[in-house]
């Protein structure tokens, strides 16, 4: 059920970057009807196909988007955690939603309708200004994504995974898998036994895993491992030690 947004959760909502460059009086117009939703995994906000009625703002946890084809198979497109806002150009237009999005872990979620954004930026064209330029740089992101898939190995796209969960962690050397294997690998594009074959790949260069918990021993090491060729990986990973 639907609550009512607390203090911490305007902290979150206030800083997403659809918001940046509006005036605070701006948002806060935006975001009064704005609730927080709060899924159990594996909970689903969205639906692929539905009408847009909202777009999203996680306040906390993990939200994966994905499409179902219509084999049946699901293709991750990406994650979203706190901070992060989706579905915007779907409720700034009034489409459809182009994935679903389902909670992964417990979440709390703000949910802004979509009609009420349509009438504030009817009121004040500069938001959509500001939203075009966000959703722009949002699919710049998406589109680096892609071409990492294309032309990075399997063990390139674990150790930059690695790397950013060790740099939003402010370098520490042990950190905790957000979510589970199967959803990594699906993020990154690989089998589960891709996944664990980089994961022992890496082993070679100080990353262990043991659960859910990964200790990097240099992120530097892996980071240079992620932005290297594909035909320099293997020397780094022999040289390494």
């Amino acid at each position: 059920m639907p609550s009512k947004l607390t203090v911490g959760d305007l902290q979150v909502i206030r800083r997403v970057a659809v918001f940046r460059g509006l005036k605070p009086e701006t948002v806060e117009h935006i975001i009064a009807p704005a609730t927080a939703v709060t899924l159990r995994r594996h909970e689903r906000i969205m639906r692929q196909g539905d009408p847009a009625t909202a777009f999203f703002i996680v306040i906390d946890g993990w939200v994966k988007l994905y499409r179902s084809t219509l084999s049946g198979d699901e293709a991750v497109i990406e994650t979203m955690t706190k901070g992060d806002s989706f579905a915007e150009a779907a409720a700034f237009t009034g489409s459809r939603y182009i994935a679903s999005g389902e909670a992964v872990t417990t979440a709390r979620v703000g949910r802004i309708p979509a009609d009420h954004l349509a009438k504030c930026i009817y009121e004040n064209p500069l938001i959509a200004s500001s939203m075009i330029a966000s959703i722009s740089t949002h699919m710049h992101h998406l589109v680096q994504q892609v071409e990492h898939l294309k032309v990075q190995s399997g063990v390139q796209r674990v150790a930059e995974f690695l790397v950013s969960l060790a740099l939003a962690n402010q370098d520490k050397s042990a950190v905790a898998l957000p979510y589970d294997k199967v959803l990594i690998a699906a993020q990154l594009g690989l089998t589960p036994e891709s996944l664990s074959r980089a994961f022992a790949r890496l082993k070679e260069v100080g990353v262990a895993i043991d659960a859910a918990k990964v200790v990097v021993k240099d992120v530097a090491k892996l980071r240079q491992i992620a932005v290297n060729d594909r035909g320099s990986v293997r020397g780094s990973l022999r040289t390494m030690h």
